[in-house]
C-alpha cells in the first residue's frame, strides 16, 4: 500500500493544478497511471483522466480544451519518444508551450531516450532510479512543483483582440478559465470583445443529470456522435462537473474516459470540479454557458456530477433538462419519491435497460 500525504495543489495563479492523465497509445497498462492520478488527487490536483491507449493528439487537444497546466503519460509499450514528441509538437503549434509534460515507463524508456526528451525540453521522464530515491509521492510532488509556476490567469493570455469562434478551441479554453476563476466584470468585458454570435441567435442548453453510474457520459458520447452524423456542421460544447474532495481539494474529472466522439473539431468539452459550489454543478457553469453562447456553439450540453437526490440546480441554467437513471440505480421504489430531479426534469431516460 502506498502511503499518501495530503498537500495543496495550488498553482502560481492561486488555482488548483489541472493535470491531464492517461496511458500512451496501444498501451493497456493502466495500473501505473491510476496510482499516479490518485496521488495527484491526494495532493490537491484536479485530474482530467483519459484512461488507457490514448494518442498524442488526444492528450494535446484535451489539454488545450481543458486549459491544463500539465500532462502525465505512462508508456510501457515502447514508442515513448514519438508519443511525447508529437504531443509537445501539437501543444506548441496551438500556443500551449507552457504545458508541462511528464511521465514514465520503468525500464521500457531507455536512459538515452530519457535524456533526449529532457534535454530537448519535450518532457520530464521519471526513471526507476528516481522512484527509488524519491518514492511515488515524491515524484508526483516534484512534478507538481515544476508545473506550479504556470499561471493560467496571467493577463497576457487572457487578453483578446477580436471575435472568437467556436472552433478556436485554445481561445475558448482560456475564456472558460476566466469564467471559472476570474471576476464577473473582467469576463463581461472579454465577452463584449470576443462575441461572434448575436444574443438574439443564442443556442439552446440541455442539462443532463442523474445518479452516479446511470451512464450519463456514455449517453452524451453517443448523442454527440449522432449529432455529428446527422448534422455534420453543428458545433457542440459539453460542460461537465465532477465533485471536489473535501479533505484534499483534489478531484477526478473522469468523464472523458467515456468519450470517443471528441476527435471532431466541431465538438468541445470542458471539465469542471465542483469546488465549493455545494451543488451538482460548479459555480462557474452559468458563466461558462455564456461563453459558449457568445462564441457561437449551436448546442450546449451540461452534465452534472452524480449526486442523486439533490439534482435540481442544473434546471436553473438549462432550457431543457433530462434526468438519466437505470434499473435499480435508485434503490427501492420509494426512493424515487425523494429525487428532487424528477420534479424539475422535462424528460426522463431509463438507460442500460
Amino acid at each position: 500500500m502506498v502511503a499518501i500525504s495530503m498537500g495543496s495543489g495550488a498553482s502560481e495563479g492561486g488555482i488548483p493544478l489541472r493535470v491531464v492523465t492517461g496511458s500512451a497509445i496501444c498501451d493497456g497498462h493502466d495500473a501505473a497511471i491510476n496510482i499516479f492520478r490518485r496521488i495527484l488527487q491526494s495532493q490537491g490536483a484536479e485530474v482530467i483522466h483519459l484512461g488507457h491507449s490514448r494518442g498524442a493528439d488526444e492528450f494535446a487537444h484535451a489539454a488545450i480544451q481543458e486549459d491544463a497546466h500539465a500532462i502525465a503519460i505512462t508508456s510501457y509499450q515502447g514508442g515513448a519518444v514519438g508519443q511525447f514528441t508529437h504531443t509537445r509538437s501539437i501543444l506548441d503549434e496551438h500556443g500551449h508551450e507552457h504545458v508541462f509534460c511528464f511521465g514514465g515507463g520503468g525500464g521500457t524508456i531507455l536512459l538515452d531516450e530519457v535524456k533526449h526528451l529532457r534535454d530537448q525540453g519535450i518532457a520530464h521522464i521519471y526513471t526507476p532510479d528516481d522512484g527509488r530515491e524519491m518514492g511515488l509521492v515524491g515524484m508526483v510532488q516534484d512534478a507538481m512543483s515544476r508545473a506550479s509556476g504556470i499561471d493560467l490567469m496571467d493577463e497576457s493570455r487572457l487578453r483578446f483582440d477580436g471575435a472568437v469562434s467556436a472552433d478556436e478551441h485554445s481561445a475558448v479554453g482560456r475564456l472558460l478559465t476566466l469564467a471559472e476563476n476570474g471576476d464577473e466584470g473582467t469576463l463581461s468585458t472579454a465577452l463584449e470583445t470576443v462575441r461572434s454570435r448575436d444574443k438574439s441567435d443564442e443556442c439552446p442548453v440541455v442539462g443532463v443529470f442523474g445518479s452516479g453510474g446511470s451512464g450519463k457520459s456514455s449517453l452524451l458520447d453517443e448523442l454527440m456522435l449522432r449529432i455529428q452524423r446527422d448534422n455534420p456542421g453543428a458545433k457542440v460544447a459539453l460542460l461537465a462537473t465532477d465533485p471536489t474532495r473535501d479533505k484534499t481539494g483534489g478531484a477526478l474529472l473522469g468523464d472523458r474516459i467515456r468519450m470517443n466522439s471528441l476527435t471532431s473539431p466541431n465538438l468541445f468539452m470542458r471539465s469542471f470540479a465542483s469546488r465549493s459550489s455545494g451543488t451538482e454543478i460548479a459555480d462557474c457553469v452559468e458563466s461558462a454557458i455564456g461563453v459558449c453562447k457568445a462564441v457561437g456553439f449551436d448546442l450546449v450540453l451540461v452534465e452534472t456530477s452524480g449526486t442523486a437526490q439533490r439534482d435540481s440546480a442544473v434546471a436553473e441554467v438549462s432550457d431543457i433538462s433530462l434526468y438519466v437513471t437505470a434499473p435499480m440505480v435508485y434503490g427501492a421504489p420509494s426512493q424515487l419519491e425523494k429525487l428532487a430531479g424528477l420534479d424539475v426534469a422535462d424528460m426522463v431516460l431509463v438507460n442500460k435497460f
